[in-house]
């Protein structure tokens, strides 16, 4: 009898003591801090949904080629304007991914239903100014992609391959550097 009168008062102040230990190492719930302009759930949500249709979406070089002369075809490219100038798949447009917003992707893709065809530095080896590779998880496409996806464009492909830009069939061209024009003296 006595055993089990200590099993039981060694129990309740067992009891006392792992409350406040387990209350200690609990981590406090965060209140998130409000903003109407963020919404990390519907970002997760798109990412989430769009991770199946991509990988069906990814073109090779050759599937890229052809859907390039497809009519109605936007070729988009949103690295830097820097970075396009130096070297870009002829035919494309640029709007910088940090240039999104509703009003600047309408004006260079008006129909949502376009089909928009994209690519990023990761696409490319073999020139390091125009095409700096990303860490893979930070990869331009991932991001051009769902944020596509986000403001309503529904049917966009990606180039796939890692290319080298001496060996690709892709037309690549620079744009001219704009100088300064001369004064007349």
């Amino acid at each position: 009898m006595k055993r089990i009168a200590l099993f039981f008062i060694f129990l309740f102040v067992f009891s006392l003591v792992a409350k406040p230990i387990q209350k200690q190492s609990k981590k406090p719930k965060l209140e998130p801090i409000p903003n109407r302009l963020i919404d990390y759930g519907e970002f997760k949500k798109i990412v989430n949904r769009s991770e199946g249709e991509r990988e069906t979406h990814r073109l090779t070089e050759d599937q890229f080629l052809k859907m390039m002369t497809e009519e109605g075809v936007v070729v988009l490219d949103a690295r830097s304007e820097n970075r396009y100038r130096l070297l870009h798949i002829k035919g494309a447009i640029n709007l910088p991914f940090t240039e999104f917003t509703k009003d600047s992707l309408a004006s260079v893709i008006p129909e949502p239903k376009s089909k928009i065809l994209i690519y990023c530095n990761n696409n490319f080896e073999g020139n390091e100014q125009a095409f700096a590779a990303k860490s893979p998880a930070a990869s331009l496409n991932l991001s051009t992609y769902n944020s596509l996806k986000a403001y309503g464009y529904s049917n966009i492909y990606e180039l796939g391959p890692l290319l080298d830009v001496n060996q690709t069939k892709l037309p690549l061209v620079s744009e001219p550097k704009e100088t300064e024009p001369k004064s007349n003296q």
